[in-house]
């Protein structure tokens, strides 16, 4: 016996569904809003969760990751009334159990219901096996960082090879030798291979070493770092840098784990294992051409995606102090305090440079207040002094896009123009009235905070 929780606008559907899955032998909830959804599955304990996509209050895969977060994370199966392959992509990666087509559900809702639970049941008994991991500098306890800890420890556990994804600055380096470290092979050498520094003349013999005479100024044969990784950990970072004609044949040493240095007849066998990290499309690359889909499929054994820090803001606290615990150390002063309104200035701003300029920042600020005991706002660069100031404006509201008749000389606008009007004045004065705190604005909102990105950026600087 399960509980089930049914989020559909079709009361009709809706309430036939918890029916049916009354009938089941399951206790069945269902509501006919996205918001109301929400809050019933944050006040309740759901084994599962059906989403409908279509709301009049939302889009449920914007939602989803709303629902996947709440304390008994339940698993989510969307059901739409049209299937879309972009949006059956988004519901998998989103953490979606399954995708449902409306005319199927009834006839599939409890074949897909009782797979969900046996998959719910097992990873609980996994879930009380204590994993010890070990963090390095992993700091933060957001459901979205633990969710990416957990796919290390699984990486950790065993030897395949691993693909680290994420924007620039999301610490991809630091989570490769967080896996490195827990790994058997943690007593071997991590070895860094900068593809995006590397001039592309001398990949090759960087990798795979050379033999002397190999070329111009070889006067000695040398190693490559393929060879410093046996019985180690290779890590490959920006690997979408990596050029196209030397793919295919890292690939055949990935398979093989046999490569032959330049210019030398003899194969070298070499026991490493491979982590690889971008911030491009791997995907994209492979359907423009300029990356093998069969290195892709061998590089993403296990493939985890690094959150930006503007959507695990609960971590900044945790980084900044321990950060600045650590520059203080490193100057032998005392730790120096915060004051609130610092932390509430890093908590609200975007991040767009993720950790890396959470700590540039902080490393300004501490230079700036090396002679004081607290951080104050007043130490932060001047970028963030400004849109603070700012949002402590509270301007006029912005009137309301233009009304209009049909007694008007002047035709209406498209439906398109002033449904983008009236985007644009809703998020000015939302953005305002929660003084550009990005969670705040969520809140008030009702939107997901991947929905709220996306409308700040479709209406930028507008809404700014």
């Amino acid at each position: 016996m399960a509980d089930v929780l049914v989020v559909d606008d079709d009361q009709v559907l809706c309430g036939m569904l918890t029916e049916h899955l009354r009938r089941a032998g399951h206790h069945a909830r269902g509501t006919v809003t996205l918001n109301e959804g929400l809050r019933m599955a944050r006040e309740n304990a759901f084994d599962v969760v059906f989403l409908d996509v279509q709301m009049p209050d939302g889009n449920g895969l914007d939602f989803l990751p709303g629902f996947k977060t709440v304390p008994s994370a339940p698993e989510v199966i969307i059901i739409t009334g049209k299937g879309d392959p972009n949006g059956a992509q988004q519901a998998i990666s989103s953490g979606a159990w399954s995708y449902i087509e409306k005319p199927n559900v009834v006839r599939e809702l409890l074949l897909h219901l009782t797979r969900a639970l046996e998959y719910r049941a097992e990873k609980q008994r996994i879930k009380t096996i204590p994993v010890a991991l070990k963090r390095g500098g992993i700091i933060g306890n957001s459901p979205q960082l633990l969710a990416s800890l957990d796919l290390v420890a699984k990486a950790a556990a065993c030897d395949t090879s691993v693909l680290l994804s994420g924007e620039t600055g999301t610490g991809k380096e630091v989570f490769a030798r967080v896996i490195h470290d827990n790994s058997q092979r943690a007593g071997g050498n991590f070895v860094v291979v900068d593809c995006a520094a590397l001039p592309e003349t001398l990949i090759e013999s960087t990798l795979f070493g050379h033999a002397r005479g190999a070329f111009t100024g070889a006067d000695k044969a040398r190693d490559g770092l393929i060879r410093h990784a046996d019985g180690g950990t290779l890590f490959l970072d920006e690997i979408g840098e990596l050029p196209i004609g030397l793919q295919k044949n890292f690939l055949r040493v990935l398979q093989e784990h046999r490569y032959r240095p330049v210019g030398d007849t003899r194969e070298i066998k070499s026991d490493f294992r491979v982590v690889a990290a971008t911030n491009r499309n791997l995907d994209e690359g492979v359907r423009n051409g300029i990356f093998r889909s069969d290195l892709l499929f061998r590089l993403q054994g296990i493939w985890i995606h690094l959150p930006p820090l503007r959507d695990r803001q609960g971590d900044v606290k945790d980084l900044t102090v321990a950060y600045l615990e650590k520059l203080c150390q490193r100057h032998g002063l005392d730790t120096k305090g915060m004051a609130p309104d610092f932390i509430n200035a890093l908590t609200n701003y975007p991040w767009p440079g993720n950790i890396r300029e959470l700590f540039q920042v902080i490393e300004h600020a501490f230079v700036n207040a090396v002679n004081h005991h607290t951080l104050f706002t007043r130490h932060l660069p001047e970028h963030l002094r400004v849109l603070q100031a700012q949002a402590a404006i509270r301007p006029t509201p912005a009137a309301p896009p233009a009304q209009f008749s049909a007694d008007d000389t002047t035709p209406p606008p498209s439906w398109s123009e002033y449904k983008s009007a009236a985007e644009r004045a809703y998020l000015r004065d939302l953005m305002t009235f929660a003084r550009n705190s990005v969670t705040d604005a969520c809140r008030i909102s009702g939107l997901s905070r991947t929905r709220l990105y996306q409308l700040l950026k479709k209406h930028e600087p507008a809404s700014r």
